[in-house]
């Protein structure tokens, strides 16, 4: 029988990212080999600063169009000491989620096993999350400008674009998300005590959303107060969607309140798979780390789980996530973002150990 064939998009770009990635590449081939019905068909991009520093772009103008060709992206980072952050993210990520319409942005977060949260005494079933940030408009959609340069009445303007197509998708994706796990609950985060516009409009189509999943509980919560609960009450919340700021914000605090951002895994999706997906781990270049060996792959190897349960891979995404798990569960193997010494290179032996090692 012949075996299926899943083209991969790999994009390093900077820093760790590149070192995740390839870690990752190896993770991914011994997961095809144990299983044996599936292998990956990788092309490497060197879309990068580096690749902006020498050429005035950071990917080729059709570069999102080459992207679809693909059936998934794997990214890595994007970000460099010597380059503005807003080149960066525009010139690349950006550059992609936009075009390729990914616009849900999903957020897993939990504490895994042999990993301390830094909340007290709070336990992996206290903090299980899973955040959904708009990932198309709101507040970086990209509407704006400057006038009036250098100039006493110097003017900026970054505009937050709210339409009702836009919230619609975004919320009955997340309800039908929340819907899907066992607590079938949900928290609206909203700003529209201040914001009485966009948010407003956030708020009502929410509500109307909300009455085609009645099986689904729902609250709302102004952004700022969220993130006292994300702290003092974790336990109280479970699927979470937020505005494109608001969620980038508060999956960062989550991220950290899982243990370690070094751990945490995001997935940028087009849910009606008109496009790739592209699939990239939360933590950033991480240029101070760059080059050492010690940047923790786990994150990226979450997202790779995640990325093969959206191609249909269901039990090879349960078995590395297993993997995962094991290795994180012996803090031999922890890398110093969460107080062990381990390197990169420990951690993926490890995993591919774990995956070779198991019996169904």
């Amino acid at each position: 029988m012949s075996k299926k064939i899943h083209k991969v998009a790999a994009i390093g770009g900077d820093g760790i990212g590149v070192e995740v990635v390839d870690a990752c590449l190896e993770v991914l081939d011994a997961l095809a080999e144990r299983d044996g019905g599936f292998e990956f068909q990788v092309e490497n991009f060197d879309w990068s600063t580096e690749r902006y520093k020498r050429t005035g772009e950071f990917m080729p103008k059709d570069g999102a169009d080459q992207l679809r060709a693909f059936d998934a992206i794997l990214f890595g980072a994007v970000g460099a000491p010597d380059v503005p952050d807003h080149l960066t993210l525009w010139g690349l990520r950006l550059a992609i989620c936009q075009p390729l319409d990914q616009y849900a942005n999903v957020r897993p977060t939990r504490v895994l096993p042999g990993i301390q949260s830094p909340l007290r005494h709070v336990n992996k079933d206290e903090l299980d999350w899973v955040i959904v940030r708009e990932n198309s408009e709101g507040e970086y959609a990209g509407q704006g400008g400057r006038s009036h340069p250098g100039l006493p009445l110097e003017i900026a303007t970054d505009v937050s674009i709210f339409t009702r197509a836009g919230i619609e998708r975004i919320m009955r994706f997340a309800f039908k998300l929340a819907q899907s796990r066992p607590r079938k609950f949900l928290t609206v985060v909203t700003k529209s005590n201040a914001q009485r516009h966009g948010m407003v409009l956030w708020d009502q189509i929410a509500a109307e959303v909300a009455k085609e999943f009645p099986d689904v509980t729902w609250d709302k919560m102004l952004v700022d107060a969220m993130t006292v609960r994300m702290v003092m009450n974790p336990a109280s919340l479970d699927t979470i969607v937020a505005t494109n700021l608001h969620a980038d914000i508060l999956s960062d605090l989550a991220a950290a309140l899982s243990g370690s951002i070094g751990v945490a895994p995001t997935a940028n999706l087009n849910p009606e798979r008109e496009t790739p997906s592209m699939f990239e781990p939360i933590h950033g270049s991480a240029f101070d780390i760059t080059g050492k060996g010690v940047a923790n792959p786990v994150a990226t190897f979450w997202t790779a789980a995640m990325m093969m349960e959206h191609l249909g891979e269901k039990p090879a995404a349960a078995r590395l996530m297993q993997a995962v798990e094991t290795v994180t569960a012996d803090p031999s193997l922890h890398t110093p973002d969460l107080g062990g010494k381990a390197t990169t290179r420990m951690v993926t032996d490890a995993v591919i150990a774990a995956i070779r090692g198991r019996n169904d």
